[in-house]
């Protein structure tokens, strides 16, 4: 079943530059072979970085709790490390108008 995906992360550490760079490195590790684009905007602030990433796409999870299993499996130390919140939409297509599936 292919699904919507959409993945927001905000990832912090302290300030020491090229942040986006390593979370965009970060990323393509985890999402290898998978049909998801991103978007990286970064902030500085009060000694820290911060790194928001809003993540797109098209996957074969059904469930924010398959994309969750997902990460425990895939995703590295530096991933949970930096990762402070996140926020996950996932949408199966269904076969027909997407309201009720079956017309």
């Amino acid at each position: 079943m292919t699904s919507e995906t959409y993945l927001d992360f905000c990832f912090v550490r302290p300030e020491s530059g090229g942040f986006s760079t390593e979370v965009d490195e970060l990323l393509k590790s985890t999402f290898a072979k998978k049909r998801l684009n991103w978007f990286l905007e970064e902030k500085s602030m009060d000694g820290a970085e911060m790194v928001i990433a809003e993540i797109k796409g098209m996957s074969e999870w059904a469930t924010e709790e398959d994309a969750i299993q997902f990460l425990e499996e895939h995703a590295g130390e530096k991933f949970w490390e930096y990762l402070q919140a996140y926020k996950m939409f996932i949408y199966p297509v269904l076969r027909g108008c997407n309201s009720c599936g079956t017309h």
